[in-house]
């Protein structure tokens, strides 16, 4: 009895299944979906040199290029195509003022090369050490505030500050003491960026890019 169950039961379902019409479909892609004829690649026509942005300034020592990435990563973390909210541009964060005594007067051709910046800076680090070189002889060595007065700190200074407020600062005796306007003083400066090597860069009078 229970083996007809089964074959009936068997029966029914194939019978079951059997009743389906399976027919092949075919999908059909919309008209406006089709690809007739080649088309070109879309993408960024001006890639940024440096897409991500590091944690942490580079340790590289003591000299020029460990000065200047350091204080890169201070300024803008070294992003080549930032521009601050006061109008500051590129990595090492220049005013139009400052580029146009370069010789440098398109801040957008500026911005985006940083051949150009690297160049830039080298210049007004050479500037400013001509402005600078007979307080540099002078300070050097001394102490202000308690903290030692080294020529890369005073280079920092004047790149934050402008030559003109750090010979204040320095013939002042740390009197005369300014902020930028993101509360960053000279002494701050003066501290941070002490004791780099930056015999590299030569002295200039009026030098261009």
């Amino acid at each position: 009895m229970r083996r007809c169950v089964i074959s009936f039961c068997t029966l029914l379902l194939l019978l079951f299944l059997m009743s389906f019409d399976f027919v092949k479909t075919e999908m059909k892609v919309p008209e406006n979906l089709k690809v007739v004829c080649p088309t070109e690649a879309i993408y960024p026509k001006r890639q940024p040199v440096v897409s991500t942005f590091m944690v942490a300034p580079p340790f590289l020592g003591s000299s020029y290029i460990g000065f200047k990435e350091a204080l890169a990563f201070k300024e803008s973390q070294g992003n080549y195509f930032t521009i601050n909210t006061l109008g500051y541009l590129g990595k090492y964060q220049f005013g139009i003022g400052t580029l146009q005594l370069m010789g440098v007067y398109n801040a957008t051709r500026f911005l985006n090369d940083p051949v150009l910046q690297e160049k830039a800076f080298y210049t007004n680090m050479a500037r400013n050490k001509w402005i600078l070189r007979k307080d540099i002889d002078r300070f050097v060595g001394k102490y202000i505030g308690g903290v030692e007065i080294t020529e890369s700190g005073v280079l920092a200074a004047a790149h934050l500050a402008g030559p003109g407020n750090v010979k204040k600062y320095l013939r002042s005796w740390g009197s005369y003491d300014v902020t930028d306007s993101y509360g960053t003083s000279i002494a701050k400066y003066i501290r941070k960026f002490s004791g780099y090597d930056l015999s590299y860069v030569a002295p200039k009078r009026n030098p261009k890019v």
